[in-house]
């Protein structure tokens, strides 16, 4: 098994502050409304990652974007209707409930991904052992969705 340990550990940071970030979100879409969530939180994202960029501490390249696929960048597409998923669930189950919803989804989604190697990622075969994993997600998410 070759794990890069380091990759994972902001793989599970990442996922720490996603758990944080929808309750904020929740919270702001209480007070203010779902869009106008979206607005206030890509806006402080482009100000943050612009001002990182800015100050060379981005590690690409913004001059071969043109030759990246359109489709490449229907992420900020995404990240509305992400926000809008995210916090709206959240709102209204609660953190668990809602986040258990959701990285069901993005493991599932993340296997399909890999199988067929899609945007460039390296095609990683579905195996027994991953879909056994998916079952036990699906006992778990029962679970946790019952325990509410």
């Amino acid at each position: 098994m070759n794990l890069n340990i380091f990759a994972l550990g902001l793989g599970a940071m990442a996922g720490l502050m996603m758990a944080v970030q929808g309750a904020m979100n929740a919270m702001l879409t209480k007070a203010i409304g779902i869009f106008e969530t979206s607005l206030i939180v890509n806006l402080m994202g482009f100000l943050i990652s612009g001002a990182l960029v800015l100050f060379g501490l981005g590690s690409g390249n913004l001059a071969r974007y043109a030759a990246v696929p359109w489709y490449a960048s229907l992420g900020g597409v995404l990240a509305v209707g992400i926000i809008y998923g995210v916090s709206l669930s959240i709102a209204k189950t609660s953190a668990a409930p809602a986040t258990t919803a959701i990285v069901f989804a993005q493991i599932l989604t993340a296997a399909l991904l890999d199988q067929f190697g899609v945007f460039g990622l390296p095609q990683v075969s579905f195996t027994w052992l991953k879909g056994a994993g998916i079952v036990l997600l699906v006992g778990g998410a029962y679970l946790v969705l019952q325990s509410r």
